[in-house]
């Protein structure tokens, strides 16, 4: 069962690409730990490609936000770039090259999360997405 009231964490992140790994292990933690309902693999992905973004295309400062709520797991990171993320929300064009080592990680977000987005943050911007809480599998009564 989700906690009726949300839990949230606030981190800052190393700009270097350790920030990967440390981030998708505060959000697994974060979810096992109140025991939430929403997808703990599908969060870790998602929240490895907005770092992942975040290191690769911008300059200074990261910050990782996890909000857990009765309904959801809504996940963003903050950096210093004010410039939006080109196509989260909507195609920038064609589906990405199959061939080419970049170019699906926000296909990936559009695709696996209930919602995404991003807004001005300080001098910077927040991308973020959101995961649904899956009910537990009901058990048959015996």
């Amino acid at each position: 069962m989700p906690s009726l009231s949300p839990a949230s964490w606030r981190v800052p992140l190393p700009h270097t690409a350790a920030a990967v790994p440390v981030a998708r292990t505060l959000v697994r933690t974060a979810l096992a730990e109140l025991e939430h309902g929403a997808d703990s693999d599908t969060a870790e992905l998602l929240t490895a490609e907005l770092v992942a973004n975040a290191v690769e295309h911008t300059a200074g400062p990261i910050e990782l936000v996890v909000e857990l709520l009765p309904t959801c797991c809504q996940v963003e990171v903050r950096d210093s770039d004010p410039a939006p993320p080109g196509d989260l929300v909507r195609p920038a064009g064609g589906e990405p090259d199959p061939w080419q080592e970049h170019g699906r990680g926000l296909l990936l977000i559009r695709a696996l999360s209930s919602s995404c987005g991003h807004r001005p943050a300080g001098s910077g911007k927040a991308v973020w997405f959101r995961l649904p809480v899956v009910p537990a599998p009901r058990r048959p009564s015996p």
